[in-house]
């Protein structure tokens, strides 16, 4: 896609921090990151979201991400790391990426990034995992 910044980054025409270029997808420093090391994950072609993404291609592009985030936390020794994804809402290049945030402890970042709450009874919950249930694709 012409103007996508990611696409552009796979062609070679917007430059990038790679650490990772492969036929499952390309992994580089993310310009303004949460932590010195923050690494994003994307499939070679313009995928938006994650229930875009072919079945054919999951194995290979998650296979990517777990490689990356052993090599985030080995190569900058951290305690660990933070993996994540956002689909359309707050997503902020609509092509399909995967953060992988190394974490210290006691660095700052609190959880999530949005309230937590919890079912109002145990009733609730089940409905609302029943709804999900429902509309689970077939494997």
């Amino acid at each position: 896609m012409a103007d996508c910044v990611f696409c552009g980054i796979v062609a070679g025409s917007v430059p990038a921090f790679m650490i990772a270029s492969e036929d499952a997808g390309l992994a580089f420093l993310d310009l303004r990151p949460v932590f010195p090391g923050h690494t994003l994950v994307i499939p070679r072609d313009h995928i938006e979201t994650l229930p875009d993404l072919p079945k054919e291609q999951i194995p290979g592009y998650f296979g990517l991400v777990q490689r990356v985030a052993v090599a985030v936390q080995a190569g900058l020794e951290a305690d660990g790391t933070f993996v994540a994804m956002n689909n359309t809402v707050s997503q902020s290049v609509p092509h399909l990426h995967t953060h992988v945030v190394p974490r210290r402890r006691k660095d700052g970042l609190r959880g999530f990034f949005w309230p937590r709450t919890k079912y109002g009874a145990d009733l609730e919950a089940t409905e609302i995992a029943e709804k999900i249930r429902a509309a689970l694709p077939a494997s």
